[in-house]
C-alpha cells in the first residue's frame, strides 16, 4: 500500500482511526479468498464469507464497521448482482463500498455492476498491485463522506437553532406586547407536535409526516404576529372588549398572513407557507363560525386546526389579565363540551389520548430546569453516539443513521462538495448533485466538460488563485463568482476549508465547503447601492458617486488633464410651474437622456440637484476638445422640450488651471456658474481668478444680495 494513502488514512478523525479498516472479502472459492487476503492483510483487517447469505448476514451484524466489500460475481448460492441488489434495497450501499472481483469482463456485466452501485470492478487478470491503491482510494473517499455528513448534520443543527431562536424573539416580542407569559409560544409549540404526533399514529387523511410535523411545530411560534399591529389598549384591557374593539382584535390573524405574504424573498419557503396558514385561519372553526373566512371542518388547513386547539387549551390553563388560569381538567372538559370553540372530533381524540402527558408536561414541577433537562439530553445523545460508534451497528440502526443523513441533507439548500488533489476528483452531496445535474463522484474535474464551463474560465481561475494565495496552516476561503447552472446565471458564495497533509502539514491536499446560491442577496444589494448612488428620476449617479468616481480618476491618473462643468436649466422654475411638477420631471428625465448621448463613456454626466447637472470629462482641453463636448452640450439642451424653450448656463473649472483638488474644482466651476447666472445667462463660462470672490459673504442677509438671474 502506497506510503501517502496510509498517510492519509491515519489522518481520519478519532473514531475512524480506533481500528483498521476492516475488508470483507465476498468469494466462494478458497484459493481466491486466501490470495486477496495474503495482498491485503498486512494494511486491512480481513473478514472472509463464502456465499452471498454469508455477507449479509455479516453486513447487517457490522454495518459501517466494514470499511470495503470485495465481491465475486459468481457464487453458486447467492451471486454478486444478487447481494448488490439486497444492499440497495437494504440502503447500505451509500454506507459500504464494493469493489467487484471477477474474472468476467463482459461489458454487460460491467455495466450491470455500476447499475447496481458498486464502486469499482477489477479484473482478476490486472495486477494485483493495482488493487491496493484502488482499495485505499475507496476506503478514503468513503470515510471522509461520512466526516462531510457530520459536518452538514453540525451545519443544520446550528442553522436550525438559529432559525427556531429568531422566530422566538419575534414570538415573544408579540406576548410582550400582549402581556403574556413567555412559555406561550414554547407551550403552543409543543401541544402542536403532541397532538399531531397522535394524529398520523390514528390516520394518513392529511399525509403527514414527521418532517411535517416538526415544521408545523415550528411555524405555530408565528400564529399570533399580526397582533403587533393591534393597539396595546386593546391586547392589553382587562375587561371584556366592546364590539368595536373586538373587531380591530379580529383583524390580527389577516395581518399575520398579509405580513408573511409581503415577504419579498422568502414567501414561497415551506415555512413561510405553513405560517401563513396557520396566522390566517387558526381563529376558524369546525363547524364553519370562525374568522376571517368562515371556513368549514377540513378546508382549514390541519396546520391551523391543531395550533388553534392548541391556543385554546394553552389560553384556558394560563393566567391572563381579563381571567384566572383553569386547571387542566376544566380546559379539557370545557373544549370537549364545545365551550371553548368548535373542532374536529379526530382532534378532540388526540387530545384526551395525550391528556396525561400534556398535564405531566405543564402541569407538574420540573425537576430541574428545561436548559439543564436539554444539556442532559445532549450529553445523553452524545454518550449514545460514542457508544454506537465503538460498539458497532445493528442493521436496523444502519437504516435509521441513513434516513437521518439524508433528512438533514435534504434540509438545507447549500450545496457540500470535497476536492481531493490526489486523486483528483470532486465529491459532491447528494442534493448538490441533484441540483447542479452533475455525478455526485467526478474524476479530474479540472477537465470535466461539465464542471468548466459551469465554473466559466475566469471562475475556476480565480477559486485557484485564492486557494494558492493561503499559507500552510491557513485554512479559511470565500470566493464570490458567477456560475452557469442549468442556463441559468447565478452568483454563488464558495466557503471552504482548505486540507493541509504530509509529515510537516505544508502539503496542500485539497478543499472541503460549502456552495451557496447568493444571486437574491446580490440583487437587493446592487438594487440598494444603485438607490444609494443614482438619482431616481434620471438614473444618473447622483452628487456623492460623480465626485468618487472623479475623485478615483483624479488620484489613478495623475498624468491626465480633467475639466469639471456644472450646468445649470435657465427657466427651468419657470416652465415647471407654468405645466405642472410631471412636465417639469420629464423636462429633466429628457434632459439626460440627451446629455449621455452626447458623452463618450469615459465622460462622467450626474444629477446634482434640481436642474443642475455635472459633467467630469478627460477631453484634451489644450487642443479645446473639452469646451467642445460641452458647447455640443449646450446645443441639444437648447433644442424644444415640446412647448418649451430651454437654455443652459454652464461653468467651467480645468486640472491644468487649478490642481488635481475636487472640491476647489467644484467650487470653481460652481463661481463660473454663478457669474454667468447674474450676467449673460445661456453660456458657457470658465473659471478666472477675478470670481475667486464672486459668492456673497455668507454673514450677508439674503434680502440685501443681487438675485442671479433663473
Amino acid at each position: 500500500m502506497a506510503e501517502q494513502e496510509l498517510q492519509d488514512l491515519q489522518d481520519l478523525p478519532e473514531l475512524e482511526q480506533s481500528r483498521r479498516p476492516r475488508i470483507l472479502i465476498a468469494d466462494d472459492s478458497e484459493f481466491n479468498r486466501e490470495y486477496l487476503k495474503a495482498i491485503l492483510e498486512d494494511d486491512y483487517d480481513i473478514s472472509e464469507v463464502a456465499d452471498g447469505p454469508q455477507a449479509i448476514e455479516m453486513m447487517e451484524q457490522e454495518g459501517t464497521a466494514i470499511s470495503l466489500l470485495l465481491l465475486d460475481i459468481h457464487m453458486v448460492t447467492m451471486d454478486g448482482f444478487e447481494v448488490l441488489a439486497t444492499m440497495n434495497d437494504r440502503g447500505w450501499i451509500k454506507e459500504i463500498p464494493v469493489i467487484i472481483i471477477s474474472s468476467d469482463v463482459d461489458a454487460g456485466s460491467i455495466e450491470r455492476a455500476y447499475n447496481l452501485g458498486a464502486t469499482d470492478y477489477f479484473s482478476r487478470d490486472s495486477d494485483m498491485s493495482v488493487l491496493q491503491h484502488r482499495a485505499a482510494n475507496t476506503i478514503l473517499l468513503y470515510a471522509k463522506q461520512r466526516q462531510l455528513t457530520t459536518m452538514v448534520a453540525e451545519q443544520v443543527r446550528e442553522t436550525a437553532k438559529q432559525s427556531e431562536m429568531m422566530i422566538d424573539i419575534l414570538s415573544h416580542i408579540v406576548e410582550f406586547r400582549n402581556g403574556e407569559s413567555g412559555l406561550h409560544v414554547l407551550h403552543i409549540r409543543k401541544l402542536t407536535e403532541l397532538l399531531l404526533h397522535r394524529l398520523i399514529t390514528k390516520t394518513d387523511r392529511y399525509g403527514l409526516d414527521r418532517k411535517q410535523v416538526a415544521l408545523i411545530a415550528t411555524a405555530s411560534a408565528l400564529h399570533d404576529i399580526g397582533k403587533i399591529s393591534i393597539p396595546g389598549a386593546i391586547l392589553n384591557k382587562p375587561g371584556k372588549l366592546t364590539e368595536e374593539e373586538f373587531a380591530i382584535m379580529k383583524t390580527h390573524s389577516m395581518m399575520g398572513a398579509t405580513i408573511l405574504d409581503g415577504l419579498a424573498f422568502h414567501r414561497n419557503e415551506p415555512l413561510v407557507k405553513v405560517a401563513y396558514d396557520i396566522c390566517r385561519w387558526h381563529h376558524e372553526r369546525y363547524d364553519g363560525k370562525g374568522y376571517p373566512d368562515g371556513l368549514v371542518g377540513d378546508d382549514i388547513p390541519i396546520s391551523a386546526q391543531v395550533v388553534s386547539l392548541a391556543d385554546v387549551y394553552d389560553a384556558l390553563t394560563s393566567e391572563r389579565v381579563y381571567k384566572k388560569a383553569f386547571s387542566h381538567e376544566k380546559a379539557v372538559q370545557m373544549i370537549c363540551n364545545g365551550e371553548s370553540g368548535s373542532f374536529s372530533p379526530l382532534l378532540i381524540e388526540c387530545l384526551l389520548e395525550c391528556s396525561n402527558e400534556i398535564k405531566r408536561l405543564f402541569h407538574t414541577a420540573p425537576a430541574a430546569s428545561e436548559e439543564s433537562q436539554t444539556r442532559l439530553q445532549g450529553v445523553a445523545d452524545e454518550m449514545l453516539r460514542r457508544e454506537e460508534a465503538t460498539t458497532g451497528k445493528t442493521g436496523q440502526l444502519l437504516k435509521q443513521e441513513r434516513i437521518k443523513r439524508q433528512t438533514l441533507s435534504s434540509m438545507i439548500s447549500e450545496i457540500q462538495f470535497e476536492y481531493t488533489v490526489d486523486p483528483g476528483s470532486l465529491t459532491l452531496s447528494d442534493n448538490g448533485a441533484q441540483y447542479l445535474n452533475l455525478p455526485q463522484v467526478i474524476p479530474a474535474p479540472m477537465t470535466n466538460d461539465k464542471v468548466v464551463p459551469m465554473l466559466r474560465q475566469e471562475g475556476l481561475v480565480g477559486l485557484r488563485d485564492a486557494i494558492h494565495a493561503l499559507q500552510p496552516g491557513d485554512t479559511d476561503v470565500d470566493y464570490t463568482c458567477q456560475l452557469t447552472i442549468q442556463g441559468r446565471e447565478l452568483w454563488v458564495r464558495f466557503t471552504c476549508k482548505v486540507l493541509w497533509g504530509g509529515e510537516d502539514a505544508l502539503r496542500y491536499q485539497g478543499v472541503i465547503g460549502k456552495l451557496v446560491d447568493i444571486s437574491d442577496t446580490k440583487t437587493r444589494l446592487d438594487t440598494l447601492e444603485q438607490l444609494a448612488s443614482h438619482d431616481p428620476l434620471t438614473n444618473l449617479p447622483n452628487r456623492r458617486r460623480a465626485q468618487a468616481q472623479a475623485v478615483e480618476l483624479l488620484t489613478g491618473m495623475p498624468d491626465k488633464s480633467f475639466t469639471l462643468a456644472v450646468l445649470d436649466l435657465d427657466k427651468f422654475k419657470e416652465a415647471n410651474d407654468t405645466y405642472g411638477h410631471q412636465f417639469g420631471d420629464w423636462v429633466l428625465t429628457e434632459a439626460a437622456q440627451r446629455l449621455q448621448k452626447v458623452a463618450d463613456p469615459d465622460t462622467i454626466v450626474a444629477r446634482i440637484g434640481g436642474d443642475e447637472f455635472l459633467v467630469f470629462t478627460g477631453r484634451e482641453s489644450e487642443k479645446g476638445e473639452d469646451l467642445e463636448l460641452l458647447q455640443s452640450m449646450v446645443t441639444v439642451l437648447q433644442e424644444p422640450f415640446d412647448s418649451a424653450q430651454l437654455s443652459v448656463s454652464i461653468g467651467v473649472a480645468r486640472t491644468r488651471d487649478l490642481g488635481r483638488d475636487y472640491t476647489s474644482l467644484f467650487r470653481a466651476a460652481d463661481q463660473a456658474l454663478y457669474t454667468v447666472k447674474r450676467s449673460a445667462r445661456g453660456t458657457l463660462q470658465l473659471y478666472d481668478t477675478s470670481m475667486k470672490d464672486v459668492f456673497p459673504d455668507p454673514t450677508t442677509p439674503m434680502d440685501q444680495m443681487e438675485p442671479a438671474k433663473s
